[in-house]
């Protein structure tokens, strides 16, 4: 067995979960406020307008899929993390950075598209010209999620 050395030392793997922990937790905390936020206005939206209720669905769906991005990153990073002699400080820090990218990026895409959901679908409701601008809006957002992911997933797969 080889001994712990600079490179690899016994806290390595900590960063390693850590990013993985971040990943999911992050990502989650947004596509969570996107719904919940999207979703008050589609309640709001449906007492006027019931019958654009499932064309109203979309923010919501845009905003479970940022938690999926956190999902595979983690279970990418998850499947990575070995014992300590095994796993290089460089690594668990990669691991670390994936998992903030991804996770951040969908907060913030999460907060992005909860307020243009919401804003959007109420708008809709008394304009439904609105509507196509608001699919714009909201796929500028989630983009924002997806280049976290594209980070991510570069990230870790280094090393």
């Amino acid at each position: 067995m080889s001994s712990f050395s600079e490179e690899s030392p016994v806290y390595g793997p900590f960063f390693g979960v850590m990013g993985a922990a971040s990943a999911m937790v992050f990502s989650a905390l947004g596509a969570a406020y996107g719904t919940a936020k999207a979703g008050t206005g589609i309640a709001a939206m449906s007492v006027m307008r019931p019958e654009l209720i499932m064309k109203s669905i979309i923010p919501v769906v845009m905003a479970g899929i940022l938690a999926i991005y956190g999902l595979v990153v983690a279970a990418l990073i998850a499947n990575d993390i070995k014992p300590p002699p095994d796993y290089k400080l460089f690594k668990a820090f990669l691991h670390l950075g994936a998992g903030l990218s991804v996770g951040l990026s969908g907060l913030a895409a999460g907060f992005a598209i909860g307020i243009v959901g919401d804003a959007g679908v109420r708008g809709t409701a008394q304009q439904p010209r609105l509507f196509v601008g608001m699919i714009l809006i909201l796929i500028f957002a989630e983009v924002l999620g997806l280049y976290g992911l594209i980070v991510a997933l570069i990230l870790s797969t280094k090393g």
